[in-house]
């Protein structure tokens, strides 16, 4: 798959902007705070239904108008597809694909794949478990359809369950709709327990070897799912914590509080792992991610990378830029001397100043 163009309107410091890309690398260089992650973010929202910075609609859209609109053209071997992307401050967006209204968001997700790589994401592993638990589910979202109906449902589930916590009573019907809602939290829950622990399991294959030649066969990486509850133990947990969830007007048990545990030769990297360490790992899972969607969609995703080759050291980024070359990728950077030195083919160069893209 490939991304061929993208028109925007209204997008955060672009008023218009209209930019062709090529199938292979395509670059945009210039100092900070001029649009260029902005570039990369409206692909991946475009693509995914949601931003890489977990923005709301309404923070996306260029100050003083209400609405923006994305217009993104991908092929997909022979047959070529149209995003139509409305954002509106007070509304749910509205998707069009090929003219054709979507009635759910979710129907977009899955006909392209798309892995973005931020500086941020190298914190992946020192940060919390949200931040883990959100890669898991964009990640999954994007590849299994099944997935991410087990999850909305999941979600919608519960957020009504928080919301009966919040105004519970000690009267009857408060005890039996959380007996309903429990039953419909197993349900979902139980099928995101399941497809977790087998995408973790595929995961650890590809990771290991891509860790192993990152660290020069000195380390091992295992990656371990560390669900809160396991399947058969789901609705005995929600019981066990049913009065500490009406004390804390909370749900304590399920797989919206699950994590991954990063292990280097055996040690938690989350609490004993080098800054170098931590990186290194977070570096592999992103190179794993693009090669389990090649073997799971049979297809290649677009990478998005914004602003990593400065987080990196010199073997790691030689590493990375050596690992991209048969993708369609777009970078973001304040120079090109690193790509120069590498000689690494740059298929195209845009400058981004001040909200103008040159094509170079």
């Amino acid at each position: 798959m490939i991304v061929e163009s993208i028109k925007l309107n209204h997008f955060r410091n672009y008023d218009r902007l209209e930019l062709d890309f090529h199938k292979g690398t395509n670059l945009f260089y210039g100092d900070n705070a001029q649009g260029k992650t902005n570039i990369l973010e409206s692909v991946y929202l475009c693509g995914t239904t949601r931003s890489h910075k977990g923005s709301k609609d309404r923070e996306i859209i260029h100050f003083g108008e209400e609405e923006s609109h994305i217009c993104m053209r991908i092929r997909k071997g022979d047959i070529p597809y149209r995003i139509d992307m409305h954002l509106k401050k007070n509304k749910a967006k509205g998707i069009a694909i090929n003219g054709v209204p979507v009635k759910k968001a979710s129907e977009l997700i899955g006909l392209g794949n798309f892995v973005f790589f931020s500086p941020e994401d190298l914190n992946i592993i020192k940060n919390g478990p949200s931040e883990r638990r959100r890669f898991l589910d964009m990640e999954m979202c994007q590849l299994d359809k099944i997935y991410l109906y087990h999850l909305s449902n999941y979600n919608k589930v519960l957020n009504q369950r928080n919301r009966l916590l919040k105004d519970f009573s000690v009267y009857n019907e408060s005890q039996a709709m959380l007996d309903v809602l429990d039953e419909q939290l197993v349900l979902y829950g139980s099928d995101l327990i399941r497809l977790r622990s087998v995408f973790v399991s595929e995961l650890n294959e590809i990771l290991r070897q891509i860790h192993s030649s990152l660290s020069g066969r000195k380390e091992t990486l295992v990656l371990e799912y560390e669900a809160n509850a396991c399947v058969d133990m789901f609705e005995n947990a929600l019981k066990k914590n049913r009065e500490k969830d009406v004390r804390t007007r909370l749900t304590n048990a399920g797989p919206h509080r699950d994590d991954l545990c990063f292990l280097i030769n055996g040690i938690d990297i989350r609490k004993y792992g080098s800054q170098g360490q931590q990186r290194t790992a977070a570096l592999s899972l992103k190179l794993a991610e693009i090669e389990l969607v090649k073997q799971n969609v049979k297809d290649t995703p677009v990478l998005l990378l914004d602003d990593v080759l400065s987080e990196l050291d010199s073997s790691r980024q030689k590493y990375l830029l050596e690992s991209i070359h048969d993708i369609q990728t777009m970078i973001t950077c304040t120079g090109i001397d690193d790509f120069v030195s590498y000689n690494f083919q740059i298929n195209k160069l845009f400058q981004v100043i001040c909200g103008t893209v040159h094509e170079k």
